[in-house]
Order: structure tokens, then C-alpha cells, then sequence
């Protein structure tokens, strides 16, 4: 187990550009297996999980080609079913929760899907109802395997289909859109996800031959075709990773610039930050944070403290609200943190209120923060990683608290943040890495 060693207290200075979009590259490299054309994928973060998935589809037969740094070169002619059945799949592909977005693409093109229960972060209860209610209703046949914990689906033919997803979950739609748009005729699906990575998949899918129409919002409209082509299709800046570097930035009082930061596609993320009272201004591109040795949140009308909470999409992506209540701890003024998605992803909060943060976790839920308005600093300690977004708070933590922390399970970070030590260190952090 690898662990972060840092010594806290330092502001930062400079640049830094965030890594392709992680949740839509797990979304469209699955998209591959669509078709047995060529398809090239720019902007590929190269961190953990997606390098997991490159190498699943590569031991399905897949024909992957990195051409360089964040580009590659996917041909999915030949491809392997029977490496489904094997072991080796069994282990990859469950210790990875974006690789049951391959059910839909393999059903679609193959007539059969085969996925072991995924893993992934350990943030409560996850269910993948919605995914095989939705390919049931295309006409596949859907078998769990209690014992072994294993998926199965099979259908000769997809046919389109009338559905309202229980969850507008955004695996799930994805995992739907990809089976039918092979589909023959036309399939309906209301309350579907509309996030920017649902977008995106949604047009590189139209790009390679698909019939889509309603993209960006809740009903989406599938034509279905016979067959598609290649393409090539360039990944979005990882808006969790640019919020990520907002918060870190105001925790510890730096003045960075996020370069080529996707501004357009960052939805409430900035404003939400500006509730917190954090200070950033917006040049082209690019954000620029700085100014933030205090802040004060905003609160209601009447005087009530605020809440901050999750939503789908246009509202506040819950991969964020681990980062907004560790910055929350040094504002001036109190907020309330409302997770509604997971019921374990607030649950790192000890850790910080060992730091000295003062945090009362109301429920699995809810926590309140009051800030401490810098009038005390945080103070480093022992801490794991429980995981990825829970990770970079807890750096972020680390990073502003007077005297060295040490951050165990790291390789949960590594997820979802490339050499997130190193680009830190060339701005003035202080984090050594230990390989154990």
C-alpha cells in the first residue's frame, strides 16, 4: 500500500491543466466495441481505472494502439467473447465499476453480456438495476448469478423500446443509449442523465453513424441503425478535476490558473464555489484563483445557514461535495452538506475533525461545517484513503494544515488524479510519494 507524505502549510503558484474527463472516457472507450472500424480517443487521462479498462478491452482482442500521450487507437474487429468467461476477466473487470458499461456495447454488437458484480469506490450502496431493467426492456434476457455474483444477458435481436429509467443514473443511460443504437427501431428513454459526459458519448456515437436527437436533456430519442463507423472523438477536461483544483486553491490561500478548463461545460461548479465565497475570475479558458486568504459563505434570504447539495445534472455532480465541505472548514461562516446520492461518502469526516476541522455529521447524509474563519489551522496526522474523491479532500486537508500528514491507500487517488504529487510539487507542494 503506497502512501503521501506531506509536509503542509505552503501556498502554491502557477499553472495547471486539468486531465481528460475520466467518467467519459470509461463511457466512450467501452463505445469502441460498437464497431470494428478504427476509432481514436484523444485526451485520454492516463490514471488507474482507465488503463484498468484499456487493458480489459486489449485482452478481449480489441486492438489498442497508444500513439502517444492521451491517444489512442482502438480496433474492435476481432473481438475475444470467450475471454468473458475466464477468470482472468472475472478479476479485472470487478475490480472496476466503469467496466459494466461493456454490457451494453457487447449485447448490442455480440448478443451477449458478461460482467462480474463491479467494485469500485466503497461509498455505500450502488445498485445496477437500472442498467439491466433497461436492456431487458430492448428484449434482452438477464440472469444473475447470486452465488458466484455474476451478470449475464443475451438477446438475438434488440428491439427499440419505451422506458423511464427509476434513476437517472449515468452509467445506466449510457449503458442503454449504447445497446439501442444497434437496435432496430426506435427506443424512448425518459429521465435519462444529460451530464456533459453523457453529451459527449452521445455525440461521438452520432459521429460514428448514430441516430440520436434530445442530446443534453432528460429524453433522449434513439433511431436505431444496422451498423457504425470510426471516428475520431476528443475528451472533455475532468470537471471534478478542476473543481478539485478550486477548492485547493482557496484552502491553501494560492494563486493558480486553470488552464483550458472547459469553462462552458462546468455548469453550477464556479457558482457553487462563489457560495463559499471563493474568489475566481474567468480569462477565456481559463479560471483564475487567487485572493482567498479569507472567505466567507453566503447564506439565505433570512439568515439561515446555507446547504449545499447534490442534484443530477444541471445541478451540483456529487463527486464534488467531498471538496466542498473540507474548504467549507476554513471559511468564515457555517454551511450544510447534504450528500443525497451515497450514504457512506461523508463518513471520512473524523478524519478532518481529528485535524481539528468542526464537523458534526448529522446523519449518513448531512454534516454541518463551521468554519473556522483561519483563526485555527489544521493540524497534520495519520489518515487512509477511503475513496477517490474523499482522497483529494483529505489532501487538499493535508496540504493547508500545519506540520506533515501522512495519507495511507493512495492508490485510491491514483484513480481518478494523474501524478497528482508531481504536477503539485512543481507549483510548491511539498508531497513525497513511498511505494511500499
Amino acid at each position: 500500500m503506497s502512501t503521501f507524505t506531506i509536509e503542509g502549510g505552503y501556498s502554491l503558484r502557477g499553472e495547471l491543466e486539468p486531465q481528460g474527463a475520466k467518467n467519459e472516457a470509461l463511457q466512450v472507450l467501452c463505445a469502441t466495441l460498437l464497431t470494428d472500424k478504427d476509432v481514436r480517443i484523444e485526451n485520454v487521462p492516463e490514471i488507474s481505472d482507465v488503463i484498468k479498462l484499456i487493458e480489459i478491452l486489449g485482452n478481449m482482442g480489441v486492438e489498442v494502439e497508444r500513439i502517444e500521450k492521451g491517444t489512442y487507437r482502438f480496433n474492435a474487429s476481432k473481438v475475444n467473447t470467450n475471454f468473458l468467461k475466464s477468470p482472468e476477466y472475472a478479476k479485472k473487470a470487478a475490480s472496476l465499476r466503469g467496466s459494466i458499461m461493456i454490457i451494453g456495447p457487447l449485447l448490442a454488437r455480440f448478443g451477449q453480456g458478461f460482467i462480474p458484480q463491479p467494485g469500485g469506490d466503497k461509498i455505500g450502496r450502488r445498485r445496477v438495476d437500472t442498467h439491466f431493467i433497461g436492456l431487458q426492456k430492448l428484449g434482452a434476457t438477464f440472469n444473475f448469478d447470486a452465488t458466484k455474483q455474476w451478470y449475464s444477458v443475451t438477446a438475438s435481436k434488440l428491439k427499440g423500446a419505451y422506458m423511464l429509467l427509476d434513476e437517472a443514473s449515468v452509467t445506466g443511460t449510457a449503458n442503454i443509449l449504447m445497446a439501442a443504437v444497434l437496435a432496430e427501431g426506435t427506443t424512448t428513454i425518459y429521465n435519462a442523465a444529460c451530464e456533459p459526459y453523457l453529451q459527449q458519448l452521445s455525440k461521438m456515437l452520432v459521429s460514428m453513424g448514430a441516430k440520436i436527437s434530445g442530446i443534453g436533456s432528460n429524453l433522449l430519442t434513439i433511431e436505431g441503425v444496422t451498423s457504425l463507423s470510426g471516428c475520431t472523438h476528443r475528451i472533455l477536461p475532468d470537471m471534478i478535476e478542476v473543481g478539485s483544483f478550486i477548492g485547493l486553491a482557496a484552502m491553501t490561500d494560492s494563486e493558480l490558473t486553470i488552464t483550458n478548463a472547459g469553462v462552458e461545460h462546468l455548469g453550477i461548479i464556479p457558482a457553487s464555489f462563489r457560495q463559499l465565497g471563493i474568489k475566481m475570475e474567468q480569462n477565456g479558458d481559463n479560471l483564475v484563483i487567487k485572493g482567498n486568504r479569507q472567505y466567507e459563505i453566503e447564506s439565505y434570504i433570512d439568515g439561515s445557514i446555507m446547504t449545499i447539495s447534490d442534484a443530477p445534472w444541471p445541478g451540483l455532480t456529487p463527486d464534488l461535495l467531498s471538496v466542498f465541505l473540507v474548504v467549507a472548514t476554513q471559511a468564515k461562516g457555517s454551511v450544510l452538506i447534504h450528500q443525497k446520492m451515497f450514504e457512506s461518502r461523508l463518513f471520512f469526516v473524523d478524519k478532518l475533525i481529528d485535524m481539528g476541522a468542526q464537523i458534526i455529521l448529522c446523519d449518513p447524509h448531512r454534516a454541518t461545517v463551521i468554519g473556522l474563519n483561519r483563526a485555527h489551522w489544521l493540524r497534520g496526522t495519520k489518515m487512509s484513503s477511503p475513496d477517490i474523491r474523499a482522497g483529494i479532500a483529505l489532501l487538499i486537508a493535508a496540504m493547508s494544515a500545519k506540520g506533515k500528514s501522512v495519507i495511507e491507500n493512495i492508490e485510491q487517488i491514483d484513480r481518478g488524479y494523474e501524478s497528482i504529487d508531481e504536477r503539485l510539487n512543481q507549483l510548491g507542494a511539498k508531497i513525497s510519494r513511498c511505494n511500499n
